[in-house]
């Protein structure tokens, strides 16, 4: 089990890995409050509402430009660096919902941050959805790295500004930021995002 983060804690990804990472996926897990509970630990699927939870990883340059986006409409960037694995549109199951994957090594020089964001398609807000979390894995041993309970940041909103990953001194860092925002797309909230760059 990785490090559990707390809104507004910093830590760097190759101490908390105990090496250079290279290859990192960030998943979001969620459940819609309206659902019966079952199974094991209170992961549950199957009846209820549905929520579409929406994860997009987004890349800005030093001057704080947006370079490209990696969402449910564009799985994969430009430069091939980053890929979604696909939509999930109703959270049910275990573990993670949604999946992107990041190769480090890859991420062009211009880009000195990627910031996770998730929306509510659907438009419910956050008091919606239990039992969510987005954390950080090693994607070359499966090591969860860091985890971020999503509940700390629980309310009307209906997006969040999760996490960002920036370069400092040849390093990349992890930022948790959980800001609520609005919006059902990244698109609605890039003036909230910029301001936590």
């Amino acid at each position: 089990m990785g490090v559990s983060l707390q809104k507004g804690q910093k830590i760097s990804l190759s101490k908390e890995s105990g090496s250079t990472l290279t290859q990192i996926s960030m998943g979001l897990g969620w459940d819609a409050n309206t659902q019966k509970k079952s199974g094991i630990l209170g992961f549950f699927g199957g009846g209820g509402g549905e929520i579409d939870l929406d994860a997009s990883c987004l890349m800005f340059d030093a001057a704080g430009k947006l370079a490209d986006a990696i969402w449910f409409q564009q799985l994969r960037s430009k430069d091939g660096s980053i890929q979604h694995t696909g939509d999930n549109v109703s959270g049910q199951g275990e573990g993670d919902d949604e999946r992107i994957l990041v190769d480090l090594s890859r991420i062009p020089g211009s880009v000195s941050a990627l910031v996770f964001v998730v929306n509510s398609f659907t438009g419910q807000s956050f008091e919606s959805v239990r039992n969510s979390f987005c954390r950080l894995v090693n994607a070359v041993n499966n090591q969860e790295i860091a985890r971020y309970q999503l509940e700390q940041t629980q309310g009307k909103h209906t997006a969040l500004i999760m996490v960002k990953l920036y370069r400092h001194e040849g390093d990349w860092k992890m930022h948790a930021i959980g800001e609520p925002s609005k919006g059902k797309t990244f698109h609605e909230m890039l003036p909230a995002i910029t301001a936590v760059l």
